[in-house]
């Protein structure tokens, strides 16, 4: 009569002294049964605490200085943007060129935590007025393609200042007086939207 596979005979349950880890052989075969130190940190905890230390230094870089996660509330950049959508900001974009008519950008308000999301329309210097819902810089309209429905909006002409954008949202279907536009300096954009 032979032993079966599960017989005491061919299956041994050892713990090794160096690493405390339990292993059971079966004939040939080696199995590994994890610990609860294991599966917290790993067989090499040193290795994993490296790993941890690069991974924080790393968000901490890149959500600190690089991107900004920002939530989108409100409906004025629909339908580019809606509503409790999540956006990364660029902060850095701006270091290397001027912001650009048709940037997406975040505006601080009040602190990094308050935050506008809207669009640029005329760069520093520029006279912008909005006639009829269609938006003229230096007298000639401006093609909008992201713009779906316009509402019959009429703002005086302006100049834009030396070191100011005129923003917008992308939304022109509400009405003008429940929509935030206008000048912004140059010091409050904290950077363009991403995707």
């Amino acid at each position: 009569m032979g032993t079966t596979p599960s017989s005491p005979s061919n299956f041994a349950l050892l713990r090794t002294p160096d690493r405390g880890l339990r292993t059971a052989t079966h004939g040939r075969i080696l199995l590994r049964v994890p610990t609860l130190r294991d599966i917290a940190i790993g067989r090499r905890p040193r290795r994993t605490l490296v790993r941890i230390t690069v991974l924080a230094v790393l968000s901490f870089i890149t959500f600190g200085w690089l991107l900004t996660p920002v939530r989108v509330r409100g409906i004025s950049m629909e339908p580019t943007y809606y509503d409790s959508s999540l956006k990364l900001v660029n902060r850095i974009i701006y270091r290397f060129r001027a912001p650009q008519r048709g940037d997406v950008v975040a505006i601080r308000l009040a602190g990094p935590g308050v935050l506008y999301v809207k669009r640029i329309i005329a760069l520093p210097t520029e006279r912008v007025s909005i006639v009829d819902g269609v938006v003229e810089i230096n007298g000639t309209a401006l093609a909008e393609p992201y713009v779906q429905k316009r509402s019959a909006w009429n703002y005086p002409e302006v100049t834009v200042g030396a070191r100011e954008y005129f923003v917008i949202g992308d939304n022109r279907s509400m009405k003008i007086s429940d929509h935030d536009f206008g000048r912004v300096d140059a010091r409050r954009i904290l950077g363009m939207l991403l995707f």
